[in-house]
């Protein structure tokens, strides 16, 4: 399979939950990238609607429909650009981009809108998980209690797990994983900006993940090398 897709979008739902829904694109992709859609009470009595790190693809729109009324786009790694200008600007929406992500606002093609400790009015909070320039990498993440979003330190895509795991860290984390921002939140579920999220045990799978991601991080980097030359 291609490591990113060239070809025509073509949506699989994945991530199905009471307040929230996710996609992937180009499921035939090694990538899996992988878009969310969440659901907030607003404030005119309406559901708000809010997505993430979106990849295009026919029937998105009736996706999001189904939540209630899209009322931003949101970028959660400086990289992860990917089709948000366009959606936002289908919907007459902002892009949200967080008040100290660099480098982003600017190759935006739509309204740009920052946010600090929490995403607008939404409930869930901000958190910075990576903002560094070696490697460079911006990361927001966010939680409500709940539901815990990780855009890339962590995902479920093959090339990010070990042994036995769920939820692996980005292999160019794994000697320096997020334990910090990511550690002992207990959330319910998990979604990942790369593979379908972790809905039952989700609380475990982060911890097993950033427990194992040293230990782990040799076995994993054997096996990418044996699929890439063929092994």
């Amino acid at each position: 399979m291609p490591m990113k897709a060239e070809s025509e979008p073509e949506l699989h739902e994945i991530d199905r939950f009471d307040r929230g829904v996710g996609w992937i694109a180009h499921p035939q992709e090694t990538m899996e990238r992988a878009s969310h859609a969440l659901a907030v009470p607003g404030d005119d009595g309406e559901t708000d609607v809010w997505v993430i790190d979106p990849v295009d693809a026919p029937g998105v729109d009736d996706l999001l429909a189904e939540l209630g009324v899209v009322a931003g786009v949101v970028v959660g790694l400086d990289r992860h650009k990917r089709d948000c200008a366009a959606l936002a600007t289908r919907h007459d929406v902002p892009v949200y981009v967080p008040t100290w992500m660099s480098g982003v606002a600017a190759d935006l093609d739509a309204p740009v809108r920052r946010f600090d400790r929490e995403l607008a009015d939404t409930g869930f909070a901000a958190i910075r998980i990576r903002d560094s320039s070696v490697p460079p990498w911006q990361e927001v993440g966010f939680f409500d209690g709940e539901t815990l979003v990780v855009p890339e330190s962590l995902g479920s895509a093959a090339y990010f797990r070990g042994d036995r795991e769920r939820l692996g860290v980005h292999p160019m984390l794994r000697l320096t994983p997020p334990r910090d921002p990511l550690s002992g939140l207990d959330p319910d579920r998990v979604l990942v900006g790369h593979g379908v999220g972790v809905l039952d045990d989700a609380a475990d799978a982060v911890e097993t993940a950033l427990d194992g991601s040293r230990r782990k991080a040799p076995g994993l980097y054997a096996e990418t090398l044996r699929s890439v030359i063929g092994l």
